[in-house]
């Protein structure tokens, strides 16, 4: 999953960063209204944390102009304590939730877990495809109670998958979602990781759509 983060506040920014990718995301980071509006307007995230109080565009102007685009991406809205007047300018500019200053990394880490399951349709932080289950807030797999040991971008992948269990996602969705502007899109490293996944998972759950992409569904007989 990929994440952007517009906070102006650089430590803040990084705590944020770093939280984040020890949790399994690629995140993307901006420092001001400006580039954090062009980044969500031209790359595709699948949550966004927004401060509120940018320099050069606020946050609630960033957000109204991506809504009026048409980006539909997750908005986590960083605001301050003391202004339930931000909260609700947030909210109606389209914020789907909000975390006031001073705030618990572990806080707007669940709530973008929330964010992220809602616009999948999810409504637990397990994920379960026939015998495999993946636990989005433990970031554990298992097949048949079995434990698999992934590589961070193997997660990734897989949980890509399963957060669209039974669409077809093509090779260009999966490197939009799960690597940063500077990875080398021409690269064979989706398929590298895909036959990993398969040799692991050991039943036959992610199939090829020759020309399209890839699904991820349970096996037809309950992977027996």
């Amino acid at each position: 999953m990929r994440i952007l983060v517009v906070e102006d506040d650089r430590d803040l920014n990084r705590q944020l960063c770093e939280a984040l990718e020890e949790a399994g995301y690629v995140v993307d980071k901006a420092f001001d209204g400006e580039e954090g509006h062009f980044l969500g307007d031209t790359e595709p995230y699948d949550a966004v944390i927004l401060d509120i109080g940018l320099p050069e565009k606020d946050g609630i102007t960033v957000l109204e102009e991506w809504r009026e685009n048409d980006r539909t991406m997750p908005v986590l809205m960083l605001t301050a304590r003391d202004r339930w007047s931000d909260k609700v300018a947030g909210i109606d500019a389209g914020a789907d939730d909000y975390v006031a200053k001073p705030f618990h990394v572990e806080e707007v880490l669940a709530r973008l877990r929330a964010l992220i399951r809602r616009a999948a349709g999810l409504a637990s932080s397990e994920i379960a495809c026939g015998p495999l289950r993946l636990d989005t807030r433990g970031a554990k797999v298992t097949v048949d109670g079995r434990a698999l040991k992934l590589t961070s971008h193997e997660f990734r992948l897989l949980a890509y998958l399963l957060h669209h269990v039974g669409k077809v996602v093509s090779r260009t969705e999966l490197v939009e979602h799960l690597y940063d502007q500077d990875f080398d899109r021409d690269s064979n490293t989706i398929e590298v990781f895909v036959g990993r996944l398969r040799k692991k998972i050991g039943i036959d759950m992610i199939e090829t759509i020759r020309g399209l992409g890839y699904r991820i569904q349970a096996p037809a007989d309950g992977g027996q």
